[in-house]
């Protein structure tokens, strides 16, 4: 693994761990105060027993923009002004870490505008907060790239990860260390760990994951197919199919927002719900032999990074036919 990064059982648990280097980090330079983290609204670790107490703040979303922006290049500039305001309210001295997903994942595969990753950087260098990427969805190759961040020209202070690192045949996850983090650590001991950390077998699976991916090319696969065939086949579904209002994504890992009006962009599904339409995609999908991955008003279209070309045509083109059938709740103009 470290031929390619820069310097717990479960993805969840990694992040106890994450929180614990960065305590003892904090600690060892004299920092007394509780260990807010501030986290993206809507990334996993948001809504879970894991974000209590922490600082939440808006991150790049150009579709359903939270700062109304209307381009990608306007869009990063007022996220970051956001983040910059939200540490100077809460004030810099009592935030720990910035903990976002590289790319938001469950909550819509967000990928970061351009810049996006280069000025959080930069806002934590300014005040002396270390970053987490949560690279546990997007990482081992999920986005073209061993990990997302590696899209960016920057690199975060610690890594977590998980799923993909040995394609979940046994649990596992883990934390990257950044040299700086792990110097804290020469002169005292880190008094944290697992049950099972280091367990022999997961580990094993780990090496001979990766050991496979470097053979078979696999993280080149999941690039390729999703510049030529999964990302122009969605496109072309969408001039087919208005409910499609937006096609967003890299390598193997993409989501299609559906609308039932292009120009108001009115969800096909209410947040935290369902819709008949949907149910009826879903149920139509499974019908064709399909099985997909729906959340709100979203088809996510996340096939392993070894996915073969037909493969992927395959599946877009059922994707095609299930679609026909909800193109009737579409009530915008044509």
């Amino acid at each position: 693994m470290t031929e390619f990064l820069p310097n717990p059982e479960r993805g969840k648990e990694v992040f106890d761990l994450d929180r614990s280097y960065v305590f003892h980090s904090w600690s060892a330079q004299g920092q007394i105060s509780p260990l807010p983290v501030a986290t993206g609204k809507g990334s996993y670790f948001w809504d879970n027993e894991f974000a209590y107490g922490h600082v939440h703040f808006f991150g790049p979303y150009l579709y359903r923009s939270a700062f109304w922006a209307t381009s990608e290049e306007e869009e990063c500039k007022r996220a970051l002004e956001h983040l910059e305001n939200t540490i100077i309210f809460e004030g810099a001295n009592t935030i720990a870490a910035i903990l976002i997903e590289t790319v938001v994942g469950t909550a819509g595969v967000l990928i970061p505008p351009k810049g996006y990753l280069e000025g959080v950087r930069a806002l934590c260098d300014k005040y002396g907060i270390v970053w987490i990427a949560d690279e546990v969805m997007s990482g081992f190759g999920r986005t073209g790239k061993w990990f997302a961040y590696q899209h960016s020209t920057v690199e975060p202070d610690l890594i977590v990860f998980a799923k993909g690192v040995n394609s979940g045949y046994v649990p596992l996850g883990g934390v990257v260390i950044s040299k700086k983090i792990a110097d804290t650590f020469n002169d005292r001991v880190f008094p944290g760990g697992l049950t099972y950390s280091g367990h022999p077998l997961a580990c094993a699976a780990a090496v001979a994951t990766i050991d496979v991916m470097k053979e078979e090319k696999i993280v080149d696969n999941a690039a390729r197919i999703g510049a030529e065939v999964i990302g122009p086949g969605l496109r072309d579904l969408a001039t087919r199919h208005p409910v499609i209002g937006e096609v967003r994504g890299i390598g193997v890992f993409w989501a299609l927002d559906l609308v039932t009006d292009r120009s108001t962009r009115a969800p096909l599904a209410p947040y935290a719900g369902s819709s008949p339409a949907m149910n009826e995609l879903v149920g139509e999908c499974k019908k064709l032999g399909l099985m997909p991955m729906s959340n709100f008003n979203r088809i996510h279209v996340v096939p392993p990074c070894n996915v073969t070309e037909a493969e992927a045509k395959e599946g877009i083109a059922l994707l095609d036919k299930a679609f026909s059938v909800v193109d009737k709740y579409y009530t915008g103009a044509r």
